[in-house]
């Protein structure tokens, strides 16, 4: 038996280079033939039979062979290309393993000279207690690093900046490989070989501080390259300016910065840098690239740019790259920061001493960017509708670049503040620098971008939750009619677009995604409203609205991270370089939740509330033990940008005065019923799936399915309340139910029906019956329907259908039936449908 395997298999491998020959003998291919079997294998590795003896037919060095033979080759060679990949696979896997075993090796070694300094130190703290009871010197303080600010007698000469920039290099090493710094873990952060890296926050020192460790498949003077372009990957950077730059004597660079950091809200002043920054090569072979502030006021641009913004201290900090064996390298990435604190007003000073917000912002930002280009530069990242990465990474770093300036407003962008209508909940700011006139309108009147923005706080709402709820429920806070008066602005002709002429919208959103960084924390996307005409002169032309979107910080597991939601109109074919006006949301943790109150916290519960945004002031003693799972605050900022024509102004300030003042009433309504303290019992749980409506419509489902089809729907040990609504739930087809209206809409789901059309309970109640089939699949429901109406079932053939996101699903079959609400024929309380063996196109 093993000499038959053993036969087998030599007789599988030689395949790809022999083939038999009329008598049975094993014949080598000659190099012409292997040359015409590959030419095909690059165009199709998997030909059909036919295609097989047309190339037969074709090429006559291949007539000497059976297309039996040429099916073995094509097999055999697909099976290589398959171990060709996956030992390369496995090679990538292993370099990533060994560089993070060399990581946890050096950070161990660092955490044991930790603890012999404590020991120490605490031997040392002991003996000064017994000689000196009196005293209550507090020795400890010692292992707190603390940077001496350099007079600019120090740097008024290149000697005195080296001596600065060597020992900027000694102590930035200290904290990225040594114990100048007492690190602990990221919460929520674990090292593996899937992971972007560790990392590791400040626990008692001055300032706050962050670090990094990973692998990057690129070279050290790459990656430094890109980790100097500050503004590309650290989002909050409006500015960079390099003022001196001159050589070293050991061959490095020194470098004055200028930098400016955009305000995350319109609550606090905006920060700003004045450094320097060496970069040198060990001897070791090690890129190091690190930086310090200066003393002094720096290059500031002039007085009335300088009063904007509050200078804070950067210590030393930078990355020290290295070589990696077999390729890339290891980056250990130190952020060292005193933001002043004391400037920003004190229900926002835990966004200024949060090392979380830190690393998170810049040192987790960094690395994830770094890896990003490496995984785009090995074309391991492909986007869809044919735009390349680069293309997609400068949409959004121009959405938030330009929602950042927004917030923030400063007079050198051309930004003034428009007087206030008497309250003070609502900013107006306008630019009449800017106009997105486009040169196919040479007449078009001047104007400008006018901006209304507001902040407010909110207690015990999870940002992410929040954030996606806004993204997946849009209707419940947009005038989408405003969007259309917005995306008008992007049209040569006034009149072309739905916002200028009486249009109807849906309410319905679709979602195609463009793209997402490597971890998914970022999502690049584009939304279409659907419109249509309410005239039937021109009910012909497109009334959908199309908006650019980015959202991130939807994982709750990201501790530090804020939660955007940015968006701005663009045309249907939008070019490259298309003009974008970024409005949108931001949601800034002020207070981190305890790891083990997050274990409580139920993500369904939150997000299932649809029905609870319509609620007055009932309340539910039951959630008490809810709200007592989330008690955190978090700052809200809201910007909401619109074009101008100047003779319109006042209007157009006032009509966005009233559309931000609704907008924020829907999300403090919307911020209330999603928070645990806020649920509703009657209604806010209606459709989730531990309510008892749900255990009554699970039955109704059941008892209903068995009397039409004369069969069990769900197991027959499935007979207590819990176990059938366990089971429906669980069920492997999609099991969907909508309202019996004129538009029917979706009302509950099963866990199967909610990833085929890839959505939430919460947002399911946008999406209508007839929005999920093709054109064909309508045809069908549409033929079939009266038969259900009146024979209570019918069985449909398979077909596509299409989900929220935008994504063809085939199904196998589909049964519809109606759910009667009681024993009681004629009362009938909604349509069921049952997807049965779905799957994604």
């Amino acid at each position: 038996m093993a000499m038959v395997a053993q036969q087998h298999r030599e007789s599988s491998s030689g395949s790809i280079t022999k083939h038999l020959d009329s008598s049975g003998k094993y014949v080598r291919y000659t190099a012409e033939q292997v040359e015409a079997l590959e030419r095909v294998y690059a165009e199709c590795p998997k030909p059909s039979s036919l295609r097989r003896q047309q190339l037969i037919r074709e090429c006559p060095i291949l007539s000497n062979i059976e297309p039996k033979q040429i099916k073995v080759w094509f097999q055999n060679r697909r099976c290589r290309e398959k171990q060709r990949k996956e030992s390369s696979r496995l090679q990538t896997v292993n370099r990533k393993l060994s560089a993070m075993n060399k990581l946890l090796m050096e950070e161990n070694d660092r955490l044991q000279k930790q603890v012999s300094q404590l020991v120490c130190e605490n031997g040392y703290m002991r003996q000064q207690l017994q000689n000196a009871s009196a005293a209550t010197t507090d020795v400890s303080c010692e292992s707190v690093v603390t940077t001496p600010q350099h007079s600019l007698r120090d740097a008024s000469n290149p000697a005195g900046l080296l001596s600065i920039a060597e020992e900027t290099l000694a102590e930035f090493l200290s904290k990225a490989t040594g114990t100048a710094v007492d690190w602990v873990p990221m919460p929520g952060m674990k090292p593996g070989p899937d992971s972007v890296g560790i990392f590791a926050i400040s626990h008692s020192c001055s300032g706050v501080a962050a670090r990094a460790c990973g692998l990057v498949s690129l070279e050290p003077t790459k990656i430094a390259e890109i980790l100097k372009d500050r503004p590309s990957w650290f989002r909050d950077c409006r500015n960079v300016e390099v003022f001196t730059m001159f050589s070293a004597g050991n061959g490095g660079t020194i470098e004055l910065l200028y930098t400016q950091i955009y305000a995350p809200t319109t609550l606090a002043p905006a920060r700003d840098f004045w450094t320097l920054r060496y970069t040198t090569t060990l001897d070791t072979g090690s890129l190091v690239v690190c930086e310090r502030s200066l003393s002094g006021t720096g290059a500031a641009p002039n007085a009335a740019a300088a009063s904007q913004f509050v200078r804070a201290q950067m210590l030393p900090s930078g990355y020290l790259i290295r070589p990696c064996d077999g390729g890339g390298s290891i980056i250990h990435i130190v952020d060292h920061l005193n933001l002043e604190a004391w400037s920003a007003p004190e229900i926002l000073r835990p966004l200024y001493e949060s090392s979380k917000v830190v690393a998170q912002k810049m040192t987790i930002a960094a690395l994830r960017y770094a890896r990003q280009l490496a995984q785009e530069t090995s074309g391991e990242v492909v986007y869809g509708l044919g735009r390349q990465p680069a293309v997609l990474r400068t949409f959004s770093q121009r959405l938030c670049r330009g929602f950042n300036d927004a917030i923030n407003g400063f007079s050198d962008d051309g930004w003034s503040m428009l007087s206030s209508d008497g309250a003070e909940d609502v900013i107006v700011a306008v630019n009449s620098r800017k106009n997105l006139a486009t040169t196919s309108v040479p007449l078009s009147p001047p104007g400008g971008i006018l901006c209304a923005k507001a902040s407010m706080l909110l207690q015990n709402v999870p940002p992410a939750v929040l954030v996606r709820f806004l993204r997946e429920h849009r209707s419940e806070w947009a005038d989408f009619n405003v969007d259309a008066y917005v995306a008008s602005s992007l049209k040569s002709c006034p009149y072309s677009y739905p916002g200028m002429r009486p249009t109807r919208f849906t309410g319905s959103q679709i979602i195609m995604p463009l793209g997402h960084t490597i971890e998914h924390e970022e999502m690049l996307e584009v939304i279409r409203l659907e419109g249509h005409s309410i005239g039937q002169e021109d009910a012909f032309m497109p009334r959908d609205i199309h908006l650019l979107q980015m959202c991130s910080g939807t994982d709750e597991n990201a501790v530090g991270a804020c939660s955007e939601l940015v968006f701005a109109p663009i045309d249907e074919m939008f070019p490259d370089d298309a003009p974008l006006l970024p409005s949108g949301f931001r949601i800034i943790p002020l207070e981190s939740k305890s790891s083990d109150s997050h274990d409580t916290l139920n993500t369904h519960r939150t997000l299932d509330l649809a029905s609870s945004l319509e609620v007055g002031a009932a309340t539910n003693p039951a959630t008490g033990d809810a709200a007592s799972c989330y008690s955190a605050r978090s700052v809200l900022t809201i910007a909401f940008q619109f074009p101008f024509e100047d003779n319109l102004q006042e209007n157009v300030a006032t009509m966005a005065r009233q559309y931000v003042r609704s907008v924020v009433s829907s999300v403090q309504r919307v911020a209330m019923a999603i928070s645990p303290s806020g649920v509703n019992p009657t209604l806010g749980s209606k459709l989730s799936p531990a309510s008892p409506e749900a255990v009554t419509l699970s039955h109704w489902i059941c008892q209903s399915y068995s009397y039409h089809m004369g069969t069990e729907l769900l197991r027959a040990d499935s007979s207590g309340d819990e176990s059938v609504l366990k089971n429906l739930w669980q069920h492997q087809d999609a099991i969907l139910c909508c309202s019996l209206k004129s538009l029917p809409v979706f009302i509950f789901a099963n866990k199967a029906g909610l990833d085929m059309l890839e959505t939430t309970l919460v947002a399911l109640q946008d999406i209508s019956l007839d929005k999920i089939f093709d054109e064909s699949g309508r045809k069908v429901l549409f033929a079939e329907f009266p038969k259900i109406m009146e024979q209570g079932f019918a069985c449909l053939p398979g077909g596509i259908c299409m989900s929220a996101m935008g994504r063809h699903i085939s199904y196998e079959q589909a049964i519809a039936w109606k759910v009667f609400a009681s024993s009681e024929e004629n009362a009938v309380h909604c349509l069921a449908f049952s997807f049965i063996n779905w799957s994604f196109v």
